[in-house]
Order: C-alpha cells, then structure tokens, then sequence
C-alpha cells in the first residue's frame, strides 16, 4: 500500500548527529529546573567493616548546604528487590542505600551533602570526617575459593568421561580474565523534582521503566504517580541497565529540601558505584578425534559476586550452543567477595566465556596440525545442540568464508613464529562469535497528523547507537514517508512501555511494535475512507491505495481531526520450535614487537549475520564499537584492586587503560545472509553486543601464531608476552 521506499536497509546519516556535534542535545546533566540543587556523595575509604562515627558539624555550617544525610536510614527510602534476586527487581544492587553504618564495599555511598551549587556540596562533602572499624576484606577469588561450595554441574548432554575416553587428542587449559569497569562518556547522573505526591525523574539509564518501578517501591508511590525521562544517554554498556543507589538517592535529597536535586557521579564515583564486569577463572577441556570432531567439552567457570548479591557472569552459556559436540559438561561457581556488585557488561559472560572457548579450541586445532577455520566447519551445527532446535536463521559458515576472503586468511601458514618483518612478529588469528538475545515485549505508539507528519513513541532508549534514526526508517517503511516527517520521540515513561536496552533486543524486538502501530493507523484512516461515501478513496481496494502523506494529511483534514493513532505491540513467541541468535566470525592480524613485548592489532576483519540489517551505518558503527572493545579486553582493559585494602587502584581514565585512535588499526565489517524469516516480519536481530564477543580470542590466537607464546591471562601485556617467550625469540 506504501510506495517502494529505500528507508529500509538505507544507511541514512543520524537524525542526533546535528545536536551532538553541536552541543545543543541535552542530556541528563543538563536539564535546566528552577531552584535547581546539587547533591554530592561521600564514599568509604574501606572495604569492610563498620561505621563508628560521623562528623558532619562542619558540613551542615559550610556555606550554601541545605543538608547533610548519613547511613542512619533516615532518608525513609523503602526496600527494592534486586536485578538478581528471586523477585527479579530492577535494583543493580539490592541494599537500600544510607540505610545502615555496615561497609561492603570500598566506595560505598555512606553519606550525601546538598547545596545551593555543586561547588558548595563537593566543599560540604569533603569536611565530612568518618570513623570506622575496619576489618580485612576478602578481594581476590582465589582466597575465596576454599570458602565456597563447588558449584552446580550442569550436564548439558551426553557423557563427558566418555566422550573425553573416546577422544584421539585432549587439550586442558585455564584461563583468566580480570575484573572491567564500563566507561561511557557520560556518567552516572540523575535530577529529581516532586511536584506533591508526583515524581518526576531525569535519569540516564538504559531503563526507564525499571528506574520507574525502583522509584516507585521505593518511596511507596503508584506507578503512574512517577515519570522518568532520558531523553539522551552518554553510552551505558550495561553499567546503566540497572537502578543504581544514586538514582534513589537524588529523588530522596529532593524530597526531603523540597526542591529539585541534580546528582552526578564523579569518574572515580563510576568505578565503584555502577557494577563491574566481574573477574572470571575458566578451565576448558577438549576432547576430539584426529579429523577435529569434537567428542568431549567441558566449561568450568568462577567468576565473583558481591555479598548481597546472586549476580552471574556465565562464561559457560556461548559454550552450550556453539558446536556440535555429543558430550558437553558446564559448571559455574560464583564467590563472594567484598567487592561492590556486579553487573552485565557488553556481551556478559559470553565475552569472557568466548575468549576461553574460543582460545582452547585455537590450542586443539594447533595439537591437530590443523587450520582454526577448519576445526570450527567440522564442529558446525545447523540445530541448536542444547535444544535440539533449529536455528531462526544461520549464516555462520558464510560468515567464515566471506570474512576469509576478505581478510585474506591463509590456513597453510600456521607455524607459529615464522613470520617476521625485522624485529616484529607478525601472526593472525580467527574465532566465533555468536550471541542471543533478551525476548522481551514492547508497545509503541504512531500518529499520523494533518500537516503530513507522523509521531512515534515507545519508551525504549537511544544508548548512542542510533535508536533514533533507525526508529524513524521503520515506521518511514510502513507509512510511506521520507523519515524526515517522523518524529520519534523515546525516554519518557508516559510512552508505551518497552524492555530495557541491553541484551541486544531493541531493533529486534521494539522495531515490529513500531510496525504494527504504525500499520494499525494507517489501516484504521483507509478502512474509514473507503467506507465514506464522501471520501475520493471510497470502495477502493485498501491494498491498491498509495499510501503517504498526501494522502493521509487531505484526508484527515477532510474529516476535520489533527490527528489519528493507535497502539501496536509485539510479543516474542515464548514457544518458537526456533532457536534465535546472531553470528559471525573475526578474523585478526597482529604485530609482536620481539624486543618489547608489545603487542598492536594492524587489522581486523568481522563478518556477522544479524539478520536484516535496517541501516548500515549505525549498524556498522555498533559492531566497529564491539570490535575495539574486544581489542581493549585482548590487550588493555582490566581494573587493578588493592588486595589488602580492597579499593581500585586507579579509578579514572589516567590509569584505566582504553584503545585511542592509534591503538586501532583498520577494521572491516561484513554483512553476511539475510532477513530472519522466523523472528519477525521484520527480520532483525542484535548486532549491540556480537561485535566484542570472539575478538579477544582472535587476537590472543593471532599472538599465539606470531611468538608461539600462549597467553591465558587477560589483558595480552608485554611482560605476558615476554615471559611467556623463556629464552626469547
């Protein structure tokens, strides 16, 4: 009914773009509220223990201060249930915040000054004087290993010892990973104002209704007495998934002085306040005949958690679904720590989980004398092993063949060390990627108006990642319109509710709920108008009717309303026979200084099927952004923690080290296959988090075929190099 339009599968420029680059887009730390006061946190010093006293005289006389709040739990804030607890709450970490003088955490909020201005609050905060009783924290898993049961054995199917009996070769190793912190450009931030009983939050979260629902059990309010806008977000990955103790505090302060209150994290606040991607200890065993058919693998993982809290990184769920393999055995065990909580970060679990895999399977095709690519084409399956269900849509054997040509993959060449350019090293190296993703419902809104616009809405989110743009292509496709007539409008609580944005679900998943709605409308005017006798369009034939601007503004103004909308859903079918993820494969080159250690990635190529692919740019843009953080994991991320004092070591960019532009090579994105025909009318799936998973691996491979050096430990620095190389190259 719409005429042929190029909007989707167009790599439309961002509709964002203007107001980024020029400063005009206002993000939470920006909004501009009358009798505007600023909220600053004190945190512990410690890690553990307990609070003995707090001297705030100086900070309650300072100028400016409205008021000083401590861990007394007089704040009145309620309990809320955790992201990761039975309830499944929306909460990052589930204690209620200045409710007691006991210490988790090093970092932990125990104290909040508000004031007239930001300057005066941080001048109040920093007179605040606190005693304590410390107590010797325990920060590093292996300390804790002797103090946590053995975790659950997950027989995912199969029998491992006879699979491993069968095998021709067996490869064990283990692997580590270090605790990441996420460092989006904007930090955590939050305004509140109370207008009454009424809420009224601006928060930067890649969760409205979850920050809605957090403020509402928290302060005892109905739902709809609450709403929270985000309008913009400075970047999140993961660390703004959940609702943070500062978000409940900011609406607490503001309650409490009777005026709006404008709370933001400091950097050095971001490394304590908002989650970590926790560490992790892997074994992998591999078991496999001399054709490189895997008989046997088994996955055990720990990874930490904070004492509060049940938070998972699951390094074994990549390894359940990836290749076929009869006899598969996952065990995950999860220590507690004192540590703040953690949380989902890019890809979770599968980013770490991937690197293990992904090195091992590296490690058996080595054993084999075989090429990497090989051994994974062998261990392919077109069902989901761990379901027994077909896949939605695959490509990943053409991820590996597109992706080989391209980078110009030479499986004859795999005699680690033997390539040099003077004192440099040169290797390369391949891995899978793959990763599903979160089914979660959404509802939107669209309204055609009568000058020849249209509105959407849904309460879903733009992260940075193009929400905006690719939105307003969607609905453009249905309604025939040129996406500069749209207006998306996202981040308010008021608009239908949509999932979070994390777990690589929106496109996926909101973009068919902007379909319906907006097919819901169009077929609601037309239906009219071929039932009017009055209307040029009566007893057309719906199907045979151009629809698009002119023909809706004339007429909706023929029957004299501004405006007509309707409300589209979509829900995931919970009982598909079809087993959904995305997949690709990276492929990466490496120069190993030979003297030094130093190890730089001179190119990358990744091929991934997400299905249909809405706009290039911002897509391609989403998995250049996966492929440089699995760099930064390969070669530079890790937060460093004091062991005895339990504190991070250098929380700010100085010291945590992340890729600039000279870190990164050349790298290319290939789009392979097609439209998912079984997901949605639609056809797209995630392409958020599929980028990171694999690089880390295909670069740790890449150093491996460079030096014959095998690092297992995470990040890939010169000293590993080195040592790894004994008497040197």
């Amino acid at each position: 009914m719409s005429p042929e339009t190029p909007w989707i599968g167009a790599a439309e420029p961002r509709v964002d773009g203007p107001v980024k680059v020029t400063g005009t887009a206002i993000y939470t730390g920006d909004v501009a509220l009358p009798d505007l006061a600023h909220a600053v946190l004190v945190q512990s010093t410690i890690a553990k223990g307990r609070i003995t006293g707090t001297d705030i005289a100086a900070a309650e006389t300072a100028p400016g201060v409205l008021a000083v709040y401590i861990s007394d739990g007089s704040l009145g804030i309620g309990p809320v249930a955790s992201f990761y607890s039975a309830d499944n709450g929306p909460m990052g970490d589930g204690r209620t915040p200045l409710s007691d003088p006991v210490i988790h955490h090093h970092g932990q909020h125990i104290a909040m000054v508000v004031a007239e201005t930001l300057e005066q609050a941080v001048a109040g905060a920093e007179s605040i004087r606190t005693r304590y009783r410390h107590e010797a924290p325990l920060v590093r898993i292996e300390d804790a290993i002797a103090q946590t049961p053995p975790g659950r054995e997950d027989i995912v199917r199969g029998d491992l010892a006879t699979g491993l009996a069968v095998a021709d070769v067996t490869v064990e190793a283990y692997y580590e990973t270090p605790p990441q912190h996420m460092n989006p450009m904007e930090p955590g931030a939050t305004t509140a104002r109370w207008s009454g009983d009424r809420l009224t939050v601006y928060d930067s979260t890649q969760y409205v209704g979850g920050v809605r629902v957090a403020l509402a059990a928290a302060f005892g309010l109905p739902v709809d007495k609450v709403r929270v806008l985000s309008g913009f977000v400075g970047g999140g990955f993961g660390s703004k998934g959940t609702v943070w103790p500062h978000v409940l505090l900011a609406a607490a302060a503001a309650r409490r002085v009777g005026r709006p209150v404008r709370l933001v994290l400091t950097r050095p606040q971001m490394f304590t306040s908002c989650g970590t991607r926790p560490a992790t200890r892997q074994r992998i065993v591999l078991g496999a005949h001399r054709d490189g058919r895997l008989t046997a693998i088994a996955h055990d993982g720990t990874t930490a958690t904070s004492p509060g809290e049940n938070v998972v990184e699951s390094t074994g769920g990549i390894t359940s679904t990836l290749y076929a393999c009869p006899n598969v055995a996952i065990r995950q065990r999860i220590v507690r720590l004192d540590m703040q909580a953690p949380t989902f970060q890019r890809g979770p679990g599968r980013a770490p989980g991937s690197f293990a895999l992904e090195s091992a399977l590296d490690e058996l095709a080595h054993e084999l004398g075989m090429d990497p690519l090989e051994l994974r084409l062998r261990n392919h399956t077109d069902t989901d092993p761990s379901s027994g269900r077909p896949w939605s849509s695959k490509h990943l054997r053409e991820c590996y063949r597109a992706g080989a040509e391209r980078f110009g993959w030479e499986p004859d060449d795999r005699t680690p060390g033997t390539r040099r350019e003077g004192d440099v090293l040169i290797g390369t190296g391949m891995a899978t990627a793959a990763h599903e993703m979160d089914p979660g419902a959404a509802a939107a809104y669209a309204e055609l108006r009568v000058d020849g616009s249209a509105v959407i809405g849904v309460a879903s989110h733009d992260i940075g990642t193009g929400t905006y743009t690719v939105f307003g292509q969607i609905a453009a496709d249905v309604l025939g319109l040129v996406p500069d007539r749209i207006i998306v409008r996202l981040g308010d609580t008021d608009l239908p509710e949509a999932p979070p944005s994390i777990g690589s679900q929106t496109v996926a998943y909101v973009g068919p709920a902007i379909r319906r709605a907006c097919e819901a409308v169009r077929d609601d005017l037309l239906a009219a108008s071929v039932a009017d006798p009055e209307s040029p369009l009566y007893q057309r034939e719906i199907g045979a009717i151009e629809f698009g601007a002119e023909t809706f503004a004339s007429e909706l103004a023929r029957i004299g309303v501004p405006s007509l909308s309707a409300v589209g859903h979509h829900h995931p079918d919970a009982n598909s026979p079809y087993a959904v993820q995305s997949f690709g494969a990276h492929f990466a080159e490496v120069a190993v200084d030979s003297l030094t250690g130093t190890v730089r990635v001179r190119r990358m190529v990744g091929a991934f099927d997400i299905g249909r692919v809405i706009n290039p740019r911002t897509a391609r843009s989403q998995l250049l952004g996966g492929m440089t953080f699995g760099l930064a994991q390969a070669l530079m991320e890790a937060t460093a923690i004091d062991p005895r004092r339990g504190q991070v070591v250098e929380p700010h960019l100085a010291g945590y080290h992340l890729p600039v532009n000279a870190d990164v090579g050349t790298l290319d994105v290939l789009f392979v296959g097609g439209p998912d025909p079984h997901l949605s009318d639609l056809g797209a799936r995630g392409a958020g988090e599929i980028g990171v998973i694999g690089a880390a691996a295909a670069i740790a491979n890449a150093v491996f075929h460079a030096t014959g050096v095998r690092v297992r430990t995470l990040p890939i620095t010169p000293d590993r190099v080195v040592a790894g190389s004994g008497a040197g190259w």
